[in-house]
């Protein structure tokens, strides 16, 4: 029995798919909105009481397998079916947060958060390939449109329930990310059909050394590498954003204007302004400001539409320098939400740019490898630094110029980020054995950077009175990051 479409041309499974995409991003932007105020809050409060760096580390592990997961996601989903395979990310996305909520020993909690990010990582390749297969040009713009609001209506409205979980207990949050997946077994059972797909013909090893291919492309992964520099500052949002909004920001200017508007309605809730309302922040300017920018710049090339974003988001981070006030941060959010929304979308056209005729499929395939990069440098170091830097400060006279000095650095990348894209253009945008050879060299003084920031952390774990395991584990990542990199691109070919 056929059900009707709710839009003509969109089958039941494209409306699945996107419901689906709504629980399970409201269960992720639910949870990471307070997960590092949790992991690093004090016990007597409720928090589980790890320092900075160790929420930093874990959070750019975990971050990081969401994007490479995938790689493997997409080659099982094609293999063995997206019914069966959504079945499996579902519950190890119900698990992972259930367990996660009630664990406390630091190991276990980067257990469960991976159990979770291997369940997202399953989950991202099936839904964004359902969206394809149930599109056609005709409608293909307008399907994606509605799936990219669906991602956003989840991490605007999710943040919100967390304000009043949290009030209860911090393990409601978790609760509710297991619930939201969990229930989505239900629609998985009873009522998905896979959408039509050509038959699988790659097995897992052919999949693998399609990724070697791609991380040895030199000219690839400089652009990736590149605009990889704006995304560092995206992950700050669920780190040292979040820290400085709970230590740094007085709050209570907002809290008093939001009390008055809500009373001015009849509501006598106490509204208190708090780190999971950045999450919203976040996405509620994107679904408010998404189709008006869209259509500002959907004239516009990619590459200055691009270097545009970029400098926009740079503007947000000056704008956390700038001041503690609350609704200056609210404006600094604001911002680089703007900035993320005018880059983002033409990172993508700017790929099909640069990508020769013959591999724009393969490029267009790993493009989501600026979110590994971002991940595990942002935040990682950006854990490492606000321990180091931030969280002395807090509560003295030195502490705002501090603060002001930390954001700063933040926006000075990015705006180093988005000239670096213009030069990558302008030098490597042609595809030809000059512009790879060249992009081959750079490449290598990028891994060797790598290589170098391996063994200072090596040198950190082991030079002192005693051992550091989760500086030594963060040194040997990015060792075989920085290694594995030099090596594969020395294998690559590089003619055209």
């Amino acid at each position: 029995m056929t059900s009707p479409a709710v839009r003509p041309g969109f089958p039941r499974t494209f409306w699945l798919a996107n419901v689906m995409e709504l629980f399970e991003r409201g269960a992720y932007y639910g949870m990471n909105s307070v997960l590092a105020i949790y992991l690093g809050g004090k016990v007597e409060a409720g928090g589980l009481g790890f320092d900075k760096q160790s929420v930093g580390f874990l959070q750019s592990i975990v971050y990081a397998a969401t994007y490479v997961v995938p790689i493997l996601g997409g080659a099982l989903a094609d293999r063995y079916g997206y019914r069966r395979m959504l079945l499996v990310a579902f519950s190890l996305l119900a698990t992972g947060y259930f367990a996660t909520g009630y664990a406390s020993a630091y190991g276990v909690v980067f257990l469960s958060l991976l159990v979770m990010a291997t369940g997202a990582g399953l989950f991202k390749p099936i839904i964004s390939g359902t969206i394809a297969r149930t599109t056609n040009e005709s409608n293909s713009a307008f399907g994606f449109g509605v799936y990219y609001w669906m991602i956003n209506l989840g991490a605007f409205a999710a943040p919100l329930v967390v304000s009043v979980l949290k009030g209860f207990s911090w393990q409601y949050v978790f609760v509710a990310s297991a619930a939201y997946t969990g229930l989505m077994l239900l629609p998985t059972l009873f009522l998905w059909t896979d959408p039509p797909r050509p038959p699988s013909t790659k097995s897992l090893q052919q999949v693998l050394a399609g990724a070697a291919e791609v991380l040895g492309d030199s000219r690839f992964m400089l652009m990736v590498v590149v605009y990889s520099g704006f995304w560092i500052l995206y992950f700050q949002n669920f780190g040292t954003v979040l820290w400085y909004l709970d230590e740094y920001v007085d709050k209570a200017p907002v809290d008093a204007a939001m009390n008055s508007l809500l009373s001015t309605f009849g509501f006598s809730g106490k509204f208190v302004f708090d780190a999971e309302h950045v999450t919203s922040i976040n996405a509620g300017t994107i679904i408010l400001l998404q189709v008006f920018v869209s259509r500002l710049v959907k004239n516009w090339k990619a590459l200055p539409t691009m270097v545009s974003g970029m400098l926009v988001g740079a503007l947000g981070f000056l704008l956390l320098a700038a001041s503690t006030n609350a609704w200056v941060f609210i404006a600094g959010i604001a911002v680089f939400s703007i900035g993320e929304m005018t880059a983002h979308p033409k990172y993508y056209s700017f790929i099909g740019v640069v990508a020769p005729a013959d591999r724009k499929a393969v490029y267009m395939g790993y493009a989501f490898l600026y979110g590994v990069f971002g991940a595990l440098l942002g935040s990682g170091l950006g854990g490492d630094a606000y321990e180091h830097f931030l969280k002395p400060m807090v509560g003295t006279p030195e502490g705002p110029a501090a603060a002001s000095r930390f954001w700063l650095v933040f926006a000075v990348l990015d705006v180093v980020a988005a000239l670096g894209l213009v030069v990558y253009a302008r030098q490597f945008g042609t595809d030809t054995k000059a512009t790879r050879q060249r992009a081959r060299v750079v490449m290598g003084v990028v891994y060797s950077a790598i290589v170098l920031l391996g063994g200072w952390f090596l040198w950190r774990a082991l030079g002192g009175d005693e051992v550091k395991p989760k500086i030594a584990v963060q040194a040997v990542i990015f060792l075989l990051l920085g290694v594995g990199g030099l090596w594969v691109g020395r294998r690559q070919p590089v003619a055209a």
